[in-house]
C-alpha cells in the first residue's frame, strides 16, 4: 500500500513528517502569540491585585462603621483583637497606625473618636487609602514615596480610584 501512495510523486520518500522549516514556523507563530498576550495578562493581573486591596479596605471600613454604630465612636476601630476590628471582621489582618501595609489583606488603621483611616498596599505595589469622617468618605491612592500607613491615610492627597 505504501508503494501505491508514493507512485507518481518523484522524489517522495515513503516516510511522512514535518520538515525543520515547518516546525520553526510553528515555533515562531507561538512566540508571537505569547509576546502579544503577555502584556494583556500582566495588566489584568495588576488590576486584579489592585481590586483585592480595595476590597480589603472597603471591608475594613464596613467593620469600622459597625464599631462606630455600636459605640458612637471610631476610637475602638483599631487593630486591638479584644475590642477592635479583628473581633468584627476576622478575615483581615490589622496593623497599628504607623505600621506600613505590605500585602492586600493587611490594613494599617488609624482611629479617633470622629474619624477612621485605613491603608493597604496591593501586591502590585500601589497603596490605597480610605479616610472616613462625619463629612463623608475620602478615598484614593497614596502619592509616590508616601508610606502606606493608617497615619498617612489621614492626610493622603492622592487621586481617587
Amino acid at each position: 500500500m505504501l508503494e501505491t501512495r508514493s507512485k507518481g510523486v518523484p522524489g517522495k520518500d515513503l516516510e511522512d513528517g514535518f520538515s525543520l522549516v515547518e516546525v520553526m514556523v510553528v515555533v515562531v507563530v507561538i512566540a508571537v502569540l505569547i509576546a502579544i498576550g503577555s502584556p494583556t495578562f500582566l495588566g489584568a493581573r495588576k488590576r486584579a491585585d489592585d481590586r483585592a486591596a480595595q476590597a480589603s479596605l472597603r471591608l475594613a471600613l464596613t467593620a469600622a462603621k459597625a464599631v462606630q454604630a455600636e459605640k458612637q465612636s471610631y476610637a475602638d476601630a483599631t487593630e486591638n483583637p479584644a475590642t477592635g476590628l479583628p473581633k468584627v471582621e476576622p478575615s483581615l489582618t490589622y496593623a497599628a497606625a504607623n505600621t506600613e501595609s505590605s500585602r492586600d489583606n493587611l490594613v494599617s488603621v488609624s482611629a479617633a473618636v470622629t474619624q477612621w483611616a485605613g491603608a493597604v498596599e496591593s501586591t502590585s505595589g500601589k497603596c490605597f487609602f480610605i479616610h472616613e469622617t462625619a463629612n463623608g468618605t475620602r478615598y484614593g491612592t497614596a502619592a509616590d514615596g508616601q508610606a502606606c500607613t493608617g497615619t498617612e491615610a489621614l492626610t493622603a492627597t492622592g487621586s481617587s480610584y
